[in-house]
């Protein structure tokens, strides 16, 4: 540790200038004192005469100093006074006064201690005086001429300045606890958490082991009444270590606050320095190695030679394959060992599969399962009786008290062998899964406010059957409407009030009703049993309209008279008594009739009998009351047909398929086929490019006749058998009605743009328009040829109009 000695300021006090006479010092005293006594005893005397000095600046040596002046006590203990004569000798009273303001001030300046002596020495050489400086720290009283440096004929005074009392105290022996008094014991427990020790009364270990008991403390109050009392609390800081508090120095708290600053701790350095070029690309004057250059730093090395050959070698042979531009390396390939599925498939082989998992034991499968899991007596003697193969699982639950109590099991080789089986017998596909939001699977659809108009309410609702209304029909003016229900009733109702305006009865039940397209003629198609009837509602049209269409309707029977007749469909006049009612004509066919449907033109009108097989569908000419057979031989059983809206096209619906026929080339066009199970309906667009059809099996299939033989869209909407589909002849709508007594409503938009698909839109569900009974619900809608108005009936006897 560096040497403390006492300095005099350098403000304003000047050391007394020496005499001019010359001054002949006796010959100094060589002790040979220990260096470490003497240091000692120096620096103990300084300590006590502290209070000598008064203002007097202490400096710690540097550590360049103190090597310095154990270099000088090994040299020589003591240097000798330059005799009389010799250099140095005289000076003048100005220059050791000119000397002695620059050697305090550098001295002070620079670190180094200033002796207080009787005077200040001067020398040429600044390293002379330090060397002689601390020569003179090192000697002892005996060793200092009291009358150096003063005249020797003036007494001196007993103590001064220029005469300080040196004290001496014994020697103390430089060995371990010879002054345990001001040493304090360090805790050496190392860097653990100190809370370990929070049940013992110590809290470590000094050097030798003892046990450092933990100081006293006291509560909360305490602390809150030793910090009002102290108002340097706020200085210290707690040490855990040693448990007590610690009262940080100045510097200590100067880098708090630069810590807190956000700044370098040690206000003296110098973050941004400049760079010393300790190598550089200049060549400097003196290099920092004047080693030659090595022999390797000029000659080519025949080892790396040899080696790059070979690599040579190696990429002109192909076993080695340069890299090409752009190259990244691969990635290290890290394997999720929680991952049931295998992220990739096996590199072994192309056509490997991975086995499937086995499914994870349930509750029942445990040695201790819940009693809601065991099963009954019966339930075990039921499980017994059944073959292996019928059981739903080839164990029982049983319970134990633990689990060693669990024996093995039986079936184990034999379930590990079939699982094997499996494996290697079962074939497996792979079906590569993908990760598609549904959301974005549903097609982007218009709102139905901007679809409107459409149905959306009951309006008007036609009471008076007494049986299921099969069939309705909406004349071409949209003025009346025809019911035929199972009452054996047909009945004319106008639309606008709801009034039923005639009522037909017949002898069987009407399965069919339809008004023909001509305005210019009104006549109502009525198919009830193994005939047809033409009738002509006389007080519901004018008398013009009526004559008209009573000359159209008989001017046939003249051509039945010359003509042969046709076996299978007989053209009959009706009775007076039915004459009276308005029925015109009779068409008398072998088998009951289904379905009756006009041509656009109103002249021929179609018919359909399943039951008659061959001669099933016959189509009828109205002006010459003749009946002519389309078909030679029908495939399947015909459920429905339909002529084209505007070309001389029939289209005809078996079970399962619908086939477009040309009447005037008399060949087969297109067969769709729809993918149903069984076919109840049919419908053909105004437009004549477009067809849906409902089935028994509650799906709709919306055809585009230009695009393919197969569905456009298949709808399934409704949950029971749909009876009727229907277009509408103006407005982009169209309908559909189920046993399930609900009518779903469809915006159907087709365009005239080839390239652009028809865009289905579902705007309304009526829900519970009729009440199911004995499983049947809705049986028929219509709309109405001028108004987005929708006509329904239902086999609880009521029709309902909606608008």
């Amino acid at each position: 540790m560096p040497s403390t000695r006492p300095t005099r300021k350098a403000t304003g006090t000047k050391a007394a200038p020496a005499p001019s006479k010359k001054v002949v010092p006796a010959p100094a005293k060589k002790a040979v004192v220990a260096p470490k006594s003497k240091k000692r005893t120096v620096e103990e005397a300084r300590d006590e005469s502290d209070d000598e000095f008064g203002e007097v600046a202490i400096d710690m040596a540097s550590d360049d100093d103190e090597e310095d002046m154990d270099g000088d006590d090994e040299s020589d203990d003591a240097e000798d006074f330059p005799e009389e004569g010799e250099e140095g000798q005289d000076m003048s009273a100005a220059d050791l006064e000119e000397d002695e303001d620059e050697d305090s001030e550098g001295s002070y300046m620079d670190g180094d201690s200033i002796v207080d002596s009787q005077e200040e020495l001067d020398d040429e050489d600044a390293e002379d005086e330090e060397d002689e400086e601390s020569d003179f720290d090192d000697l002892v009283e005996d060793d200092i001429d009291p009358n150096f440096g003063h005249n020797l004929n003036e007494p001196l005074a007993p103590e001064s300045d220029y005469n300080p009392i040196i004290r001496e105290y014994p020697e103390i022996d430089p060995v371990y606890d010879s002054d345990s008094s001001t040493e304090e014991n360090e805790n050496t427990v190392g860097n653990i958490p100190m809370h370990w020790y929070d049940d013992y009364p110590h809290i470590g270990y000094d050097i030798d082991g003892k046990k450092i008991m933990r100081p006293a403390t006291g509560d909360e109050l305490d602390k809150f009444l030793s910090t009002m009392d102290d108002p340097d609390s706020w200085l210290s800081a707690h040490n855990y270590k040693e448990g007590q508090d610690v009262k940080l120095s100045a510097e200590e708290l100067e880098i708090i606050r630069r810590l807190e600053g956000n700044r370098i701790p040690d206000a003296d350095y110098n973050p941004y320095e400049d760079q010393v070029e300790f190598f550089s690309s200049k060549t400097e004057i003196m290099p920092l190695s004047a080693a030659p250059e090595p022999k390797r730093r000029f000659i080519p090395s025949k080892h790396e030679a040899k080696r790059i050959m070979k690599i040579v070698r190696a990429i002109r042979e192909g076993r080695i394959v340069p890299r090409k531009s752009g190259y990244v390396p691969p990635k290290p390939k890290y394997y999720n060992l929680w991952n049931d599925a295998e992220d990739k498939p096996r590199e072994e082989h192309v056509m490997h599969i991975t086995a499937p998992k086995m499914k994870l034991p349930t509750h029942d499968e445990s040695y201790n399962p819940p009693a809601e899991y065991l099963p009954t007596e019966e339930e075990i003697k039921e499980w017994n009786e059944m073959d292996k193969e019928d059981r739903p699982k080839n164990y029982l639950p049983q319970k134990y008290n633990a689990l060693r109590n669990v024996p093995g099991y039986g079936q184990f080789i034999q379930e590990r062998f079939e699982r094997c089986l499996d494996l290697y017998l079962a074939p497996r596909v792979r079906k590569n899964r993908l990760n598609i939001d549904p959301e974005s699977l549903i097609p982007k659809l218009p709102s139905p406010r901007d679809l409107q108009p459409f149905p959306t309410r009951l309006a008007i609702e036609f009471l008076g059957h007494e049986g299921r209304v099969r069939s309705i029909s909406v004349d071409p003016t949209g003025l009346w409407m025809a019911s035929g229900s199972d009452d054996k009733t047909v009945r004319i109702w106008e639309i606008s009030t709801g009034r039923c305006m005639a009522t037909y009865h017949l002898d069987e039940l009407v399965t069919s009703v339809v008004w023909g397209p001509n305005k210019d003629v009104a006549v109502l198609a009525v198919a009830c049993g193994y005939k047809v009837g033409l009738i002509l509602p006389e007080k519901l049209f004018s008398p013009e309209l009526t004559l008209h269409s009573e000359e159209y309707l008989k001017a046939g029977f003249a051509n039945v008279a010359t003509g042969e007749p046709n076996p299978k469909a007989q053209w009959k006049q009706p009775t007076p008594a039915e004459f009276e009612k308005g029925i015109r004509v009779w068409v008398h066919l072998q088998k009951p009739v289904k379905q009756v449907t006009w041509h656009r033109k109103g002249d021929y009108f179609s018919t359909v009998a399943p039951d008659a097989n061959n001669s099933a569908v016959l189509i009828h000419q109205l002006t010459k009351h003749q009946t002519q057979q389309p078909f030679k031989k029908t495939k399947g059983a015909v459920q429905r047909v339909m002529f084209h809206p505007t070309k001389p096209m029939f289209f005809v619906a078996t079970q399962r398929y619908v086939r477009q026929y040309n009447l005037q080339r008399q060949e087969l066009v297109k067969t769709m086929q729809t993918g149903v199970k069984w076919i109840s309906s049919l419908d053909v667009h105004p437009a004549g490019d477009n067809l849906i059809i409902g089935s028994y099996d509650k799906r709709l299939c919306w055809f585009d006749l230009d695009l393919s033989s197969k569905p456009y869209k298949t709808l399934r909407y409704h949950q029971q058998a749909i009876r009727s589909v229907a277009y509408h002849k103006r407005y982009p709508l169209f309908a559909s009605c189920a046993d399930d007594g609900n009518v779903q409503i469809f915006h159907g938009m087709v365009y005239n743009d080839l390239l652009q698909n028809p865009l289905i839109v579902p705007v309304k569900i009526l829900k519970n328009v009729h009440q199911r009974v004995e499983a049947l619900g809705a049986l028929c809608v219509e709309w109405h040829p001028t108004q987005p108005w929708l006509i329904s009936s239902g086999a609880d006897h009521t029709i309902k109009l909606f608008s």
